[in-house]
């Protein structure tokens, strides 16, 4: 067994674990391992061990990954960082979901980039800080933002995503989070996705009703500097 394929294993193993400690199936969970600074040559890797969802930050990393990577079957990828309204195009073409929507100009920008493209899965950056400079939608503009994307006819609002703060517990702030998914599917009752838990605090997410995890050195290991 590979360094890679180890890693892999013991990420899944404890997964599993943690899903089975608070009575969920772990089969109920998405892991999407993002692969930061890694080669799409990781990714050819990962795929080859039955990888089959892959996240990406950047949208200059997400275009150059995809595009290598575009002969393997099933391959979905997730884009998961900051975005900017003028990437939003190259973002569309690559990602079949977008994690960090948090803004009205931020979805417009990914409904005109449509151009006949199938239905883009996005869902709602929230905010579990009070700082407003850090990415997500303030917890008060969660329906409003809600409402617009459902009015957009080319993206489908799938659920909500955070990132823990660092001066607070995780489990408090997915408790949180669960509470804003809620008030999400009041209008989308569709919208069941959770993405929440990174290395650090996956178990946490899970507890707190996360059905996409965000994974990256634990199965990577140690990012290069720069792509």
């Amino acid at each position: 067994m590979t360094d890679l394929a180890a890693r892999l294993s013991d990420v899944d193993e404890r997964i599993a674990a943690a899903a089975r400690a608070v009575g969920r199936d772990p089969e109920e969970l998405t892991r999407v391992v993002v692969t930061k600074f890694h080669p799409a040559a990781l990714v050819r890797e990962l795929h080859a061990l039955g990888v089959r969802d892959v996240g990406e930050n950047r949208q200059q990393e997400l275009t150059a990954k995809s595009e290598e990577c575009a002969d393997l079957a099933e391959l979905r990828w997730h884009f998961v960082g900051q975005a900017q309204t003028k990437k939003a195009r190259a973002i569309r073409r690559a990602a079949a979901a977008v994690h960090s929507v948090d803004r009205e100009r931020l979805a417009d920008a990914l409904e005109a980039a449509g151009d006949g493209a199938p239905v883009l899965d996005v869902l709602m950056q929230i905010n579990l800080t009070d700082d407003a400079g850090r990415g997500g939608v303030a917890p008060a503009g969660i329906e409003p933002l809600a409402e617009h994307i459902l009015g957009l006819p080319s993206l489908r609002l799938r659920g909500v995503m955070a990132v823990a703060p660092l001066d607070e517990s995780p489990a408090a702030a997915f408790e949180r989070l669960a509470g804003y998914a809620e008030r999400v599917r009041r209008l989308a009752p569709d919208a069941t996705w959770m993405s929440a838990g990174m290395t650090a605090d996956f178990a946490e997410a899970i507890a707190a009703g996360a059905t996409h995890l965000r994974i990256g050195t634990a199965i990577t290991g140690t990012r290069p500097d720069r792509a």
